[in-house]
């Protein structure tokens, strides 16, 4: 048995077909967007200061 195949895969989403969308729609959907960029920028900002923290905490 390969250990490989109990791992779930990871799909990409399903990209959206943006030609069937109205200019109003396209616009919502690049503010959906920018808001999910902005909450992983947040996030690795986060992540990134636990990292330091722990760094400097550790260090002698």
């Amino acid at each position: 048995m390969d250990w490989d195949e109990l791992d779930p895969k990871k799909m990409a989403p399903e990209k959206k077909n943006l030609e069937t969308m109205g200019v109003a729609e396209l616009n919502a959907y690049i503010a959906e967007l920018e808001a999910e960029i902005e909450r992983t920028r947040a996030t690795i900002t986060r992540k990134q200061a636990a990292k330091q923290g722990a760094e400097s905490f550790f260090k002698k």
